[in-house]
């Protein structure tokens, strides 16, 4: 087995998601010879029935407080606002940031209420509005199974409000792991003005995989590779 990498990483899964999201993707990256560490966040796996946003980036702060050294954070989807506040919190441990399939929100922003809330929360609101390119590589089983263990995100996390106050933020180098779209697309975005966090970034990585919105299920492997690959110094 490879040296471990000095970096440790830290896994973030987007809505409706909890920790064992990344059961495929943490063996991969210990075999490539890295650290890895999948988080639960509170209110999506906790058992708890209602969180913050502010909880929730308190528990991604206090792992890269926890971890002995650098470390990159990995954001998936929507959890991309995490990782961004979480380098915004703390500029000087955080090494690096990966987006995967997400775009970190701006100031002021809502987290993500994208969906309906029902009695508190933001449930998976089923796959019409996922349709194409982001479940082409989920078989029925496969999303029958996400359905079923997709945990309802807490109102107070879906609509909470972004809030970045360090622009050292912008000099923590950052990829985008571009899965349902290519990197000339989100280098369009970018450029259009759509994405003004990562228009300010002075570091910024844009790299493709072959898969839909969620490969840490459909393409663990790979994305361990991508995600090995973009740690490399």
């Amino acid at each position: 087995m490879e040296r471990s990498n000095d970096i440790d990483i830290l896994l973030i899964g987007g809505l409706w998601l909890d920790g064992s999201a990344w059961d495929r993707v943490v063996p991969e990256l210990q075999a490539l010879g890295h650290r890895a560490t999948a988080l639960t966040l509170p209110g999506q796996g906790d058992g708890a029935v209602a969180a913050t946003l502010d909880d929730q980036l308190a528990t991604v702060v206090a792992a890269v407080d926890t971890a002995p050294g650098p470390v990159a954070v990995v954001g998936h989807s929507a959890a991309s606002t995490l990782a961004w506040l979480a380098a915004d919190a703390r500029p000087e441990k955080v090494a690096k940031v990966v987006f995967i399939g997400g775009f970190p929100a701006g100031d002021g922003r809502p987290y993500a209420d994208f969906f309906a809330i029902e009695d508190g929360a933001m449930p998976f609101p089923g796959w019409g509005p996922f349709e194409g390119p982001d479940s082409a590589d989920l078989d029925d089983q496969a999303r029958d199974a996400f359905a079923a263990a997709a945990i309802p995100v807490p109102e107070k996390v879906a609509t909470g409000v972004v809030r970045l106050t360090d622009e050292r933020r912008y000099r923590v180098p950052a990829v985008v792991v571009c899965p349902e779209f290519t990197p000339d697309a989100a280098r369009e975005w970018i450029a259009a003005g759509d994405v003004p966090e990562l228009a300010k970034a002075e570091r910024l990585e844009l790299v493709d995989i072959d898969s839909g919105h969620w490969p840490m299920l459909t393409r663990p492997a790979e994305l361990a590779r991508v995600l090995a690959q973009s740690l490399a110094p």
